[in-house]
């Protein structure tokens, strides 16, 4: 039996808030699950079906556990084995195959609405946010303990599992920023709201979301516990990270960064800043690259804005943005003050958005914009400040001079939302292209040892190898900031605070308790630990569930994220406590418990209809067969790929398109109709996009990350045979499909039609082949391998 775990309030009797309880298994069965199932079947005057025959059994394993049909030489081994226990050895071949990683990841991945654009209005691409897709998948593989499996993708930055923090910033973010305080504030209680509510019903299958307002309807999670949890991310922006590099790598950095600070150094006193403005006159000089200081009378203030209007040449970029309150740099990050920006340009590690108040000058510590000639900058600071001078910089080493910012506008804004513009470039001199040319970081070396010129051409060459040294990879996983106090909102309005919150959970769990103001990883950690604890009474549950929907397509409890008051109740409670108790003394792995279930006789009846049985239980709830059903999109092209012998089985990296994209302020999205071999990989893989369907598979109910899917729809319309009938993809694999036939059957037809009707299902063509061989004759080869690609046969799990 499982620990128990102490409930905090006495009103929890709903069944899956109660200790998972270890129940004895039936006696009369040889498997625990069929004792299970059995008895609510004789209960209800039900039997099992019979079991599935072998050609079947195969097929139907290789569909739900791997994606794709097995070959004919695999179906006809498993067939002829005279080994009573061949399928159970099958059974672990194919939990070791790595295709069952890329398999069992896609369910997961749309129940943490994983997508790799932004949504919203611009809905820009995320370049990097494969790596989390790729980290799940081999999670997966390995059979990661699902407490480890959890504490990564919550916490993963401490435990050296950095893309798996995918997970926080899977959702879609609204990325257009506003001078409207009340807009800004709601944008970001969003993202941390998409944040709680996906931890919640991914992980411990709650709806904690509906108490973002009030208290919730119908579970006891009130409106404070909420803001517990939003506290724990309170931290956690959107955004690429750099990923870790190699120790040697780690090394090499190291040394050139060691050469850089020395000879700064040596070359301090030799250093000549072109002189700070007096003051705001009415001809201040252009900007500089190196250098701009604006001065204005002191003023209090919470936050400053640099909004970016023009540019000298490209996107605009900032390497330090300092605020100034007497001799203190207000707006640097170790000060507590949080940087926020409209956008940053993709796939550079050295420009990022944290760069620009992390207290560092130069090039290779800065932030660039992904708006050609715009961008902004906002920093809010830890307290109200009085503040009187602003410093900014394109590049304080004064080797670049591109990317500088010409037009703009800087405010300060105080806690009423109120913004008072102090400096802009409305009264500096139009920048002239000699200035821009030589605009450079000044030496004097007249006076200076000779040895000065030496320590510049050192300076030069060492900054140049560590600009090329080993870029860190990038995974959008997220950033992390210091947070600020988080507030309750009365009515979920984030313009009405009240109390402030400290980080926790629910308190119907046990919760951890944290200080208000603790480390912004720390509170990360603890709630990871708190859902991987072994006596939660709903992670076990919760996973077992998923596991048992992923390989009957329907989940002992119908509502697989709402295991709440208001969610379905267990069908079989026993068995599911019974896998639940199982998985927790098995480690938390998953694969044992995949195993348990497809070696029952229950996963392995025949699908094969009984009147009498539709007539007390139609929907299957009972288990007394296998239920057929479809295919989802992801799997039916792969398997088209796999029989007509064109799937590039290549694992892992940057996805795959489906659409084109036409990269303006605002991205739009045309599905691509012809592929070549590079978009012919899995389709998990393929690269995701909110809001714009490919042109084919989306009509197979395929969900595009813009919510959390915990179980697909199964719906069925004629769109979905006539894209799939008429598809360019499906007209170009049948061509594929037909030669594959000549080079393996040769050129007689009624050959070609026994080897299609075996790649395609499995199985013989049967005793009368000459309606497909007249078919093939008279129509083509390819207009047959067309038809039998859009077979319910090939298209069905049964």
């Amino acid at each position: 039996m499982l620990a128990t775990i102490a409930l905090a309030n006495a009103q929890s009797t709903h069944w899956a808030f109660t200790p998972v309880q270890r129940p004895t298994p039936p006696a009369g069965a040889a498997h625990p699950i069929d004792g299970f199932v059995r008895k609510n079947l004789a209960a209800n005057g039900l039997r099992p079906a019979q079991t599935a025959d072998r050609r079947t059994l195969i097929r139907r394993l290789y569909l739900v556990v791997l994606g794709v049909p097995p070959a004919p030489a695999e179906i006809d081994a498993f067939v002829t084995d005279p080994d009573p226990r061949a399928f159970e050895h099958l059974v672990d071949a194919v939990l070791a195959d790595p295709r069952y990683g890329e398999r069992q990841a896609r369910h997961w991945l749309d129940v943490v609405r994983f997508a790799e654009t932004n949504g919203f209005e611009t809905n820009r691409e995320r370049p990097h946010a494969w790596r989390y897709r790729d980290w799940v998948i081999a999670a997966i593989n390995a059979d990661l303990p699902f407490d480890q499996f959890v504490r990564d993708q919550i916490a993963g930055d401490a435990f050296g599992a950095d893309a798996a923090t995918g997970f926080l910033v899977g959702g879609p973010v609204d990325i257009v920023g506003s001078p409207d305080p009340a807009l800004t504030a709601t944008q970001r209680a969003n993202e941390i709201d998409d944040m709680v509510a996906t931890t919640g019903t991914a992980f411990f299958g709650l709806t904690v979301g509906c108490a973002r307002c009030h208290d919730h309807k119908f579970d006891p999670i009130s409106q404070r516990e909420y803001h517990a949890l939003a506290a724990v991310f309170a931290g956690v922006r959107h955004g690429d990270r750099a990923l870790p590099v190699s120790a040697e790598q780690q090394a090499e950095v190291a040394t050139l960064d060691r050469e850089i600070a020395e000879l700064q150094r040596r070359l301090l006193p030799y250093v000549e800043l072109p002189p700070a403005p007096p003051d705001v006159g009415a001809n201040r000089p252009p900007v500089d690259p190196v250098r701009n200081e604006e001065r204005f009378a002191p003023q209090a203030a919470r936050r400053v804005r640099f909004s970016i209007f023009a540019t000298n040449v490209g996107e605009p970029c900032l390497d330090e943005l300092e605020v100034w309150a007497g001799d203190v740099n207000v707006a640097v990050a170790t000060a507590g003050a949080v940087a926020t920006v409209s956008d940053t340009l993709p796939g550079h590690a050295i420009h990022q958005r944290e760069h620009v108040n992390d207290g560092q000058t130069g090039n290779p510590r800065s932030w660039i914009s992904n708006e050609v000639g715009g961008g902004v900058v906002q920093i809010e600071f830890a307290r109200a400040e009085r503040v009187d001078r602003i410093v900014w910089s394109r590049d304080r080493d004064g080797r670049f001079r591109d990317r500088l910012a010409t037009a703009y506008r800087i405010e300060l804004g105080d806690d009423d939302g109120v913004w008072r513009e102090v400096a802009s470039s409305a009264d500096r001199r139009p920048l002239g292209g000699d200035s821009v040319a030589t605009t450079t970081l000044r030496h004097r070396c007249d006076q200076a040892p000779a040895e000065v010129a030496t320590w510049l051409e050192r300076l030069r060459s060492a900054r140049a190898a560590r600009e090329l040294a080993a870029p860190a990879p990038l995974a959008y996983a997220g950033t992390f900031v210091a947070p600020g106090p988080t507030h309750r909102f009365h009515r979920g309005d984030p313009m009405q605070p009240r109390e402030v919150v400290p980080p926790g959970a629910l308190a119907l769990f046990s919760p951890f308790a944290l200080p208000i103001d603790a480390p912004e990883q720390q509170r990360r950690i603890a709630l990871a630990a708190w859902i991987g604890r072994q006596d939660h009474p709903l992670t076990a549950r919760v996973q077992v569930n998923r596991l048992w929907q992923n390989l009957f397509g329907q989940g002992l409890v119908a509502t697989p994220s709402d295991f709440g008051r208001n969610g379905a109740r267990a069908s079989h409670p026993e068995l599911l406590d019974w896998l639940a108790s199982e998985f927790v003394a098995g480690g938390m792995r998953s694969k044992a418990i995949v195993r348990r279930i497809l070696t029952s006789a229950t996963w392995q009846q025949a699908s094969a209809t009984e009147a009498r049985a539709v007539g007390i239980d139609a929907d299957n709830r009972l288990l007394w067969r296998y239920a057929p059903r479809r295919l989802e999109a992801e799997a039916i092209r792969d398997t088209i790929l796999t029989v007509a012998g064109t799937l590039d089985d290549a694992r892992g990296g940057p996805s795959f398109p489906l659409l084109h994209v036409d990269r303006e302020n605002v991205y739009h999205y045309r599905p691509i109709e012809d592929f070549g071999p590079e978009g012919w990989r899995r389709m998990v893989y393929a690269f995701r996009v909110r809001m714009e369907p490919d042109a084919v598979f989306s009509a197979f109910d395929c969900p595009d990350g813009s919510l959390a899917m915990p179980k697909r729809m199964a719906s069925t319309s004629p769109l979905q045979s006539l894209a799939l009938f008429n598809s360019r993809f499906v007209l170009a694999q049948a061509e594929r499909f037909a030669t594959r036939l000549r080079g393996e059957a040769g050129e007689t037809t009624a050959a070609q039609v026994e080897r299609a009707f075996a790649l395609a299902f499995g199985r013989a063509a049967g005793t009368d082949t000459s309606p497909a061989i007249a078919f093939a004759e008279t129509e083509g080869l390819p207009a047959l391998c067309r038809a039998l690609l859009n077979a319910n046969e090939l298209l069905f799990i049964r």
